[in-house]
């Protein structure tokens, strides 16, 4: 499925890797064409920052991985969160939120929308109830990641989906993390899922990106509401660069997978470290929910050393050699991010990007890092 070029090509050529339609305009024969197409953007070629060809194909390829009718590419994937939410609600309405959403989508609930008019709740969303009590007469989005930033907390999401459609309520949810390969919140009754492609679905850390995916209603709304006014675009080489990723993501991932299982068994057995966050390791108490709803995990893992000297912890992070000091994940690379350098966050709290590099090597780097602590 990930290698298969579902865009259909005319003539004889059969082209291995997909054209390029680096273009900023389309061109007709002659004027009813052209009137055929201004009918239309999403269904036709007319201008790039409505449609084009190679962004099409990506935008067929991530559908056919998440189970919905339609995706969009966006030029990022927090124009992606933006846009989801911005169709959902008007001045007056209300979110709920979870607390472990992504800062800048924590930041368009709370602070941007508040300028229209819209208010939000933020919630502890791996609490039914909580949840539940949050929920106003004029609440029209919940917003959901599982698993969570940082701390990577898993919500049940058949359970979220089902108590929204209770209360006529569009659901939401970053999967990011766990990525089509390994969960498909369409499924389990959410309404629409969105995705960083910066991260697993490019691959190789050398494109940012976005998407949304759901029912033709909801992203064809998405797409005359807040994509095309507002020109979230995402350029067609932008688009070529995430499709040649996804091609190799179903090899990729597992090998993530499986590196940052290893890291966490030796992670549990390490005495300077306090917790392991990772939701897909049977040590975790989000493992049962978390296998529930994930058939596999990525390269994402958060920990917390016993430490508390932030001198000592910033020295740790400073030696170690395979991991690169920086923000962001799902490359080929191995990163590591403290959470001290971040505002209110717990110093002790460091994530770990496991990339491809051997796992065995990673960790002689984490014990000759930790060794300080």
């Amino acid at each position: 499925m990930l290698t298969d070029d579902t865009y259909s090509f005319s003539g004889i050529e059969r082209p291995v890797a997909a054209p390029l339609y680096q273009t900023s305009l389309f061109t007709f024969p002659d004027v009813d064409s052209l009137s055929e197409a201004v009918k239309d953007e999403s269904l036709s070629h007319l201008y790039t920052r409505g449609n084009n060809p190679t962004v099409e194909l990506v935008e067929q390829r991530i559908a056919k991985l998440e189970g919905g009718d339609q995706a969009k590419l966006f030029s990022s994937g927090v124009a992606a969160i933006a846009s989801s939410i911005m169709s959902c609600v008007e001045q007056g309405d209300h979110i709920v939120c979870t607390k472990d959403a992504y800062s800048w989508a924590k930041y368009i609930c709370g602070t941007y929308l508040a300028r229209f008019g819209v208010t939000v709740t933020f919630v502890d969303a791996t609490d039914i109830l909580t949840v539940e009590r949050a929920i106003q007469k004029n609440t029209k989005v919940l917003y959901l990641e599982s698993p969570g930033t940082l701390l990577l907390r898993v919500h049940d999401l058949r359970a979220l989906a089902s108590l929204a459609k209770i209360h006529g309520i569009k659901t939401i949810v970053d999967n990011t993390w766990a990525t089509p390969l390994y969960q498909n919140p369409l499924s389990f009754g959410i309404d629409l899922v969105v995705h960083s492609a910066s991260k697993y679905l490019g691959g190789h850390s050398d494109v940012i990106g976005g998407a949304v995916i759901g029912s033709d209603q909801l992203v064809e709304k998405i797409f005359r509401t807040e994509f095309l006014p507002i020109g979230h675009v995402p350029d067609p080489f932008q688009a070529w660069l995430i499709q040649r990723g996804m091609r190799t993501m179903h090899v990729r991932l597992p090998y993530h997978y499986a590196s940052a299982l290893a890291v966490c068994d030796h992670l549990y057995n390490n005495e300077k470290v306090e917790e392991v966050y990772y939701p897909m390791h049977p040590k975790s108490e989000w493992y049962r929910l978390a296998t529930s709803q994930m058939s596999g995990g990525c390269g994402l893992l958060s920990l917390k050393v016993k430490s508390t000297d932030v001198s000592r912890i910033k020295q740790a992070v400073d030696r170690l050699t395979f991991f690169r000091i920086g923000v962001s994940w799902g490359g080929y690379e191995s990163l590591v991010f403290p959470s001290l350098v971040a505002k209110d966050g717990d110093p002790s709290v460091i994530r770990l990007h496991i990339g491809l590099e051997e796992p065995e090597s990673l960790i002689k780097d984490l014990d000759q890092a930790f060794s300080i602590l």
